[in-house]
């Protein structure tokens, strides 16, 4: 579990996290939203360590991430994994040497066993065939899939998305939503995820918080988003013909 408590940030005058609190649960995704400049990449980035906030705390299961000494703090990122929006892969590796590089980088398992742990990983986002391929010659949602297995080599208690179905079809916005929804029920990971990606919300957002302008406007699941009565969450979440009419067909259903 992740717990945010108080956390104000501001840059050069301009308050950009306004007192918010949080708490983003084990074995569920905690999903981030809010439009662009409403502070959630800030939210996200302090969260990580990337920003450090003005005041506030930051505690990974009880402990407070803003006042830990070196080691401390690189025992907690040891235990963090990344989704990057652009995937992140390094073009001049193998699919598998990108998910074996944060192996690579601080495993001390043997060379033998590192690989068992990436080709396991490919395995369980279903691209057992992909590990010689190089990322310009998989598809966008392969790439994706490939990120996961990185982010996951290291079996981490925190996994963070930024924006994971950034630029990818419906269909595989979806599959990619189930994916890293399943993970995170198997491996019970605290997952955060900062979208923009309506579908995401109805269909993974087991929390989900709302941020507008710097400040927490309203928290709560995917049910309850579509028989919310807060207006500026109704107004961003619904804003299309399409998410209109799931609101309206489930406020007739409601009266029904």
């Amino acid at each position: 579990m992740i717990e945010v408590k108080n956390i104000i940030k501001s840059f050069e005058g301009r308050v950009v996290l306004n007192n918010i609190s949080a708490v983003f649960e084990t074995g569920k995704t905690n999903l981030i939203i809010g439009r662009s400049g409403s502070g959630k990449t800030v939210m996200i980035k302090s969260i990580i360590g990337l920003i450090k906030p003005d005041s506030g705390q930051i505690l990974y299961d009880n402990r407070d991430f803003t006042c830990m000494n070196k080691k401390e703090l690189h025992d907690v990122r040891r235990e963090m994994g990344m989704l990057f929006q652009g995937s992140a892969l390094f073009d001049s590796m193998t699919v598998l040497e990108n998910v074996m590089f944060p192996l690579e980088m601080f495993s001390k398992d043997s060379k033998k066993e590192k690989l068992a742990r990436a080709q396991f990983c490919l395995d369980r986002v279903n691209l057992t065939e992909a590990g010689n391929l190089f990322p310009s010659e998989i598809s966008g949602g392969m790439m994706k899939r490939a990120a996961i297995a990185r982010a996951i080599a290291l079996k981490p208690k925190y996994l963070f998305c930024d924006e994971p179905n950034s630029g990818l079809d419906p269909k595989t916005s979806l599959l990619i939503d189930d994916l890293i929804h399943s993970i995170t029920i198997e491996y019970k990971m605290t997952t955060v995820i900062n979208t923009h990606d309506m579908n995401s919300v109805m269909n993974i957002g087991d929390n989900i918080i709302f941020i507008k302008e710097g400040v927490k406007e309203w928290e709560g699941n995917k049910d309850q988003v579509i028989n919310s009565t807060n207006k500026a969450l109704n107004d961003f979440v619904f804003a299309s013909d399409l998410f209109k009419k799931v609101k309206e067909n489930e406020m007739f259903n409601n009266e029904g």
